[in-house]
């Protein structure tokens, strides 16, 4: 491979790698689970690209410790340790550093790895030639190099059973088991930092309104109403709990308010200003949970009342929820609450 067809194969491989990891985020149904494996394969294969690039730079940096080379260096570092961290985290089970999972480092080290790779690009990076890319030699080593990526991903989980690695016993998603059918015993995670206080369940209602007939206000003794729902919770922070959650199905409570026939959307907000937003059809399938198991829910699991949105990662299963409200258009600030909750008054605990 030539060395601009190495380096810009490289940069694009880390673009892959971005965006199928972000595409994880999203990824909670076994039918996606193709997305963890493009991230796997194209993690290794880059892994692999590695291999020739350093043949070729290898000798040049530590020959010339200049700064130019330190910044090599220490570029190769990040790399490794992006690389390192998703092998390790798939393999090793929940290893923890600094307060953060090995998975929150793996996501944040490439983060940090996309940006210099884009920053490269735009400084120093030399345009793609012809012969770059149409070699025919180069592409058979390319086909060579994803058909090996594909081999050591199909022989991961066989080779972690043999040697009883933690690794084997993961979700498809990279998550591990913590404590399933134990009601509130599960972890408690929060995406960003909301941190309201406790609400009384007595003084609490839920709003349904929006594009309704009639505008409901529920306590939480009216929400649990027998409905069960046995669904598995799996958070981007690396764990998956299995719970029998109980309340009432959402589509109930649709019918109830009498969902007018141009609301298609459906958004679940929670008192921090935290929301998701579900297409209406699928929002009939979902549960509105008072408790986990056979107890009620705990302030840190979303007390009063918590979605339980099954195929869907955990951090759009909405804690602390109190209004439910329908419309005609998908909600695009769904994604900016998830974070700007953390800094309103009800998200930091202020009031």
């Amino acid at each position: 491979m030539t060395p601009r067809g190495t380096d810009w194969g490289l940069a694009l491989l880390v673009a892959i790698a971005v965006a199928t990891g972000l595409g994880t985020w999203f990824a909670g149904s076994p039918g996606a689970a193709w997305v963890f494996g493009a991230h796997a394969v194209g993690g290794t294969v880059i892994a692999f690209a590695l291999v020739y690039k350093l043949r070729r730079v290898l000798p040049r940096l530590w020959a010339r410790p200049d700064r130019r080379n330190a910044a090599g260096i220490a570029a190769l570092g990040l790399v490794l340790a992006a690389l390192g961290s998703g092998y390790v985290w798939a393999s090793a089970g929940k290893l923890s550093f600094g307060g953060f999972t090995l998975l929150a480092w793996h996501a944040a080290l490439g983060g940090a790895l996309a940006l210099g790779v884009l920053a490269h690009a735009l400084l120093r990076a030399k345009p793609l030639r012809r012969r770059d890319a149409g070699d025919r030699r180069q592409f058979l080593t390319a086909v060579a190099l994803g058909a090996g990526a594909l081999a050591v991903w199909q022989l991961q989980r066989p080779v972690q059973r043999a040697l009883g690695l933690p690794g084997r016993r993961r979700r498809f998603t990279g998550s591990y088991e913590a404590g399933s059918f134990r009601g509130n015993a599960f972890p408690s995670t929060s995406w960003v930092a909301d941190r309201p206080r406790p609400v009384r369940a007595s003084g609490w209602t839920l709003a349904v309104d929006g594009l309704v007939e009639r505008r409901l206000a529920l306590t939480a003794a009216e929400l649990d109403r027998g409905d069960e729902l046995v669904a598995t919770l799996d958070c981007t922070g690396g764990f998956y709990s299995t719970q029998r959650w109980r309340g009432v199905r959402l589509g109930r409570l649709l019918d109830e308010a009498g969902a007018a026939p141009e609301a298609r959307h459906v958004r679940v907000i929670s008192r921090t200003g935290y929301r998701w937003s579900f297409d209406a059809g699928h929002a009939r399938g979902l549960l509105l949970a008072t408790h986990v198991g056979d107890e009620p829910l705990s302030h840190d699991h979303g007390a009063p009342c918590r979605l339980v949105a099954p195929g869907r990662r955990g951090f759009q299963w909405v804690k602390w929820i109190d209004r439910v409200e329908l419309h005609s258009e998908p909600d695009p600030g769904a994604v900016a609450s998830t974070v700007l909750s953390s800094f309103s008054a009800a998200g930091r605990g202020a009031a």
